[in-house]
């Protein structure tokens, strides 16, 4: 298993290199409007930004900042696929000019663009991002009604283009069923309240590289990633920042494109890429131990889990997590200045469950199973599925693998 992750430095309003209908997701965290550290940036892509607020016209500089993060907007619609998902980062601002304070509302503001656009909003995430810094109240402390409500929340806006993506093809519903979360994580994944993901540093230590970025956490990127893409899609970032969604899109096995406007992000990014293994591989580690706690914690309170991984032998709640596989990466090569390729191993390592977790399983043979999915072709595969989902309950997955290698004349 191989994938491509292409590094481009230009501007996002204008990404004529990567073709239309070309991606499955973009995920990003654009500059901020009205936020003070991206004033220049904005300053410098329209003047009339920097006219409007030293004459103290908040709100024109407002609309004027978002018209250029409209001309991305635009670009990202045209480059994703139908059926392909859109996932903006992003925080509304308060900000005190000509001594009035004021919300700028940026989420509502990118809200109405893209769905001008053709774009269809989906439920929404906020990401709380609490402070326990005791100063974090605004106005005047104590004294009505002068106090406003402090701001410890991002949005995630959530758009599709088009239809619901289909499946058709026997490879595509098998990769589906591979790239499938546990049903632990699902519950966490598909809340409309993040909380407990720490922000990333905004202080990057180059001094090349402007103050503070607005980069998000790893695991922000990855949960998307895994929510709307399947392994091998192209995810795409037109802010690109210090790169966490290629981190992300390699550590899940999918492609990725980045676009970043300043190279002075240029040697940040390639440490990232360079650091990709190890960091990768450690997270799948990570994620694979959360899932037999999960397992061996349920066990003592419920008992016994219905299913095991096909490819782990370890316990899971449902047949959708059969397939579930992790890769992990195997060697990271870069191809050309500004592009790498990423080489999977095809066998993932050999996981064992604690020595509490009870041997029998519900609609599972007890027994080792010798013949196992990598001896199968795709079809087989599907149809080993098929097969368990018809007789559920009374033939286990060794009968299953049987019955249909004796259905195809012992292919």
């Amino acid at each position: 298993m191989k994938t491509n992750h292409k590094i481009i430095f230009g501007d996002s309003r204008d990404i004529g290199k990567i073709a239309s209908n070309s991606v499955d997701l973009m995920i990003t965290s654009p500059p901020y409007p009205m936020i003070e550290m991206w004033d220049k940036m904005f300053g410098e892509q329209n003047s009339e930004i920097t006219e409007a607020l030293n004459k103290g016209n908040g709100r024109l500089a407002f609309e004027l900042m978002n018209k250029e993060l409209d001309k991305a907007w635009n670009e990202v619609y045209r480059v994703l696929k139908n059926g392909g998902f859109a996932c903006i980062n992003i925080g509304d601002a308060v900000r005190t000019i000509n001594k009035n304070f004021e919300l700028y509302s940026n989420h509502s503001r990118i809200l109405t663009h893209c769905l001008s656009i053709g774009f269809q909003a989906l439920p929404e995430i906020l990401w709380r991002k609490q402070t326990n810094s005791p100063n974090k109240f605004m106005g005047s402390g104590m004294l009505p009604p002068g106090a406003y409500v402090t701001l410890e929340h991002e949005h995630i806006i959530i758009l599709r283009k088009g239809n619901k993506r289909e499946f058709l093809s026997s490879n595509e519903k098998l990769n589906r069923q591979k790239s499938s979360f546990f049903w632990e994580e699902r519950n966490i994944l598909f809340s409309d309240m993040w909380e407990g993901l720490k922000g990333a540093s905004q202080k990057l230590t180059d001094e090349k590289i402007r103050d503070r970025s607005a980069a998000f956490p790893f695991e922000l990127a990855y949960r998307l990633i895994c929510m709307f893409s399947m392994k091998g899609d192209v995810i795409f970032d037109p802010y690109l920042g210090t790169a966490t969604t290629t981190l992300a899109a390699i550590a899940s096995g999918r492609n990725s494109v980045g676009v970043e406007i300043d190279h002075n992000f240029d040697s940040t990014i390639h440490q990232k890429l360079v650091d990709a293994q190890n960091f990768s591989n450690e997270y799948i580690k990570d994620r694979i131990k959360k899932h037999l706690d999960f397992v061996n914690e349920r066990t003592k309170t419920k008992g016994d889990l219905g299913y095991k991984n096909v490819v782990y032998d370890f316990p899971v709640m449902t047949r959708q997590e059969l397939e579930i596989v992790f890769n992990e990466v195997q060697s990271v090569n870069k191809i050309n200045e500004d592009e790498y390729e990423i080489i999977y191993n095809e066998h993932p390592r050999e996981t064992k469950v604690a020595s509490n977790e009870p041997e029998k399983r519900k609609n599972r043979s007890s027994e080792k199973i010798e013949e196992t999915l990598p001896e199968l072709t795709s079809e087989q595969e599907i149809k080993v599925i098929e097969t368990l989902k018809k007789f559920e309950g009374l033939v286990s997955r060794e009968g299953a693998i049987k019955m249909v290698k004796l259905s195809h004349n012992n292919l």
